[in-house]
């Protein structure tokens, strides 16, 4: 299969990308159907080579179409082709219509929806809604979606899983959950973002032979996050530098009983390539992050005066990491956000921010989704719910750049209007000190220079490209400590 793009649209960008297609350069509505069932057939033979029999749940409208024609290509290629179809195939219309009396033309026979007891297939194609949903399924769709997720036999979703919403990823009902989706003409926003990746599985992509200069008409509002942002953020180095070219990072935090996290953020800084890093923490902290990695320069702090001397000789901040929120927190806080640096401020920083609101442009906010909705006023849940709205909201009220980490980690703010979104990372992720290592990280590639929106790219990228390579030997049990290797491997790229 094609590599993905690196252009997110919405849902009715895409639709525009159809109407441009056809109208504006000759591409007939059913030729991009048929392209999307051939694409559909490629895909589940990729996937799944030794089916031999696969059901098709044909639901109404294009997507049911799409279903069709991949039906009638299936038996011509030796499938055993089994078609469900919840809307008869006389009251289907347009493109659809044409598919399913296609199907039949070629010897194809449709059944009205039965119980998934009653499906032969090796695979189940869900072919039921495609992207325009706006309401949960119900009735005879919700029941077949059901179906399909009990059905216990793989699953290829066409376009989209049906009942997942296409803009925000948010499932409307009982949506499918499927292994593999194939996706045409435009990748979609909700196949990345929400709840869409534990829905679709592994996604794959087919243009469907639309011109590139039909995508030029269109800006995506999202961009893929990929290798290439590292190399924007990170340039080559001159054979005679010294350390002090690639900056000096401070970071900030490590409250009594919470020494690993700094000490995790600030060893992930030096993987990532700063060339000083100096810690500022606690005294009872001090001796176990100067134990753990001697290269790093450990100051215990009491207060604001021994935090002033050390941000003297700094280019960045990270401010957070096991930081806690008493006094001595606190003061140190006010005092980092007073220095004219560029900071990313993580964890309880993040915490003491919401208690405090302010709005900066020279830092960089990385909040999972309880700290986000802490920031905003808001349940945890209704975050989830629109990831991009939350993450836009954030910069709209705290200015700078916002990393709203999670399944999908998005990146909004600083001088591009897109939002970025990385696709990498795993479940095994999903563990103490992750955080703290991805500040580290976005520290260190700010320290050396990028600017905090091309920083926020490139250090959430690696992160997550980190944490894949880490669990190739298994999620399960994998710690922040893991990533450390990688990190270094991703900032070198060959």
């Amino acid at each position: 299969m094609t590599e993905l793009p690196r252009e997110i649209y919405s849902c009715a960008q895409v639709r525009e990308l159809d109407r441009l297609a056809i109208e504006g350069h000759g591409i007939a509505s059913y030729a991009l159907m048929t392209s999307a069932g051939a694409a559909a057939l490629a895909c589940l033979r990729a996937h799944w080579a030794d089916a031999r029999s696969v059901t098709i749940v044909c639901g109404a409208g294009n997507n049911a179409g799409d279903g069709y024609v991949l039906g009638r290509l299936a038996r011509e290629a030796g499938l055993a082709v089994d078609v469900v179809g919840l809307i008869a195939g006389s009251e289907l219309g347009g493109d659809a219509r044409r598919a399913y009396d296609d199907f039949v033309a070629a010897g194809g026979d449709g059944s009205d929806y039965a119980d998934s007891g009653e499906w032969r297939g090796d695979v189940i194609v869900d072919a039921l809604l495609g992207t325009g949903l706006t309401r949960a399924l119900g009735g005879s769709f919700a029941q077949a979606a059901s179906a399909i997720n009990s059905a216990q036999r793989p699953v290829l979703a066409l376009d989209i899983p049906s009942g997942l919403d296409a803009d925000t990823g948010h499932p409307l009902g009982d949506a499918v959950v499927a292994d593999v989706t194939i996706t045409f003409v435009g990748l979609k926003a909700g196949l990345f973002v929400g709840q869409g990746p534990e829905h679709c599985g592994v996604i794959e992509f087919a243009g469907l032979g639309v011109p590139d200069g039909v995508y030029a008409q269109l800006e995506a509002p999202f961009d893929r996050l990929g290798a290439d942002h590292v190399a924007q953020a990170l340039r080559p180095r001159r054979r005679t530098a010294h350390k002090g070219d690639h900056g000096r990072l401070l970071v900030v935090g490590g409250a009594p009983g919470m020494s690993g996290a700094i000490r995790l953020a600030a060893e992930a800084a030096l993987r990532a390539g700063a060339g000083l890093v100096r810690v500022a923490t606690h005294v009872d902290s001090a001796p176990v992050v100067t134990a753990g990695r001697p290269e790093l320069m450990t100051h215990a702090v009491d207060g604001p005066d021994a935090l002033n001397a050390l941000i003297a000789e700094s280019t960045a901040l990270v401010v957070g990491p096991g930081l806690g929120q008493g006094d001595w927190a606190a003061a140190l806080w006010r005092t980092a956000l007073a220095a004219d640096l560029p900071l990313v401020l993580d964890a309880d920083g993040l915490n003491l921010l919401a208690a405090a609101p302010e709005r900066r442009d020279r830092w960089l906010l990385t909040p999972h989704p309880g700290e986000a909705a802490r920031l905003l006023g808001i349940d945890p849940a209704a975050v989830q719910h629109d990831r991009p709205g939350a993450a836009r909201e954030i910069v709209a009220r705290y200015g700078g750049v916002a990393v709203l980490k999670g399944t999908g980690t998005l990146v909004a703010g600083g001088h591009r209007s897109t939002i970025g979104v990385c696709d990498r990372g795993n479940p095994g992720m999903a563990t103490a000190g992750m955080g703290d290592v991805l500040a580290g990280v976005l520290g260190g590639i700010v320290a050396q220079g990028a600017d905090l929106r091309t920083a926020a790219e490139a250090g959430v990228y690696v992160h997550a490209a980190a944490g894949d390579a880490a669990a190739d030997a298994g999620e399960r049990g994998l710690v922040a400590g893991d990533l450390m290797a990688h990190v270094r491997a991703l900032v070198n790229p060959a």
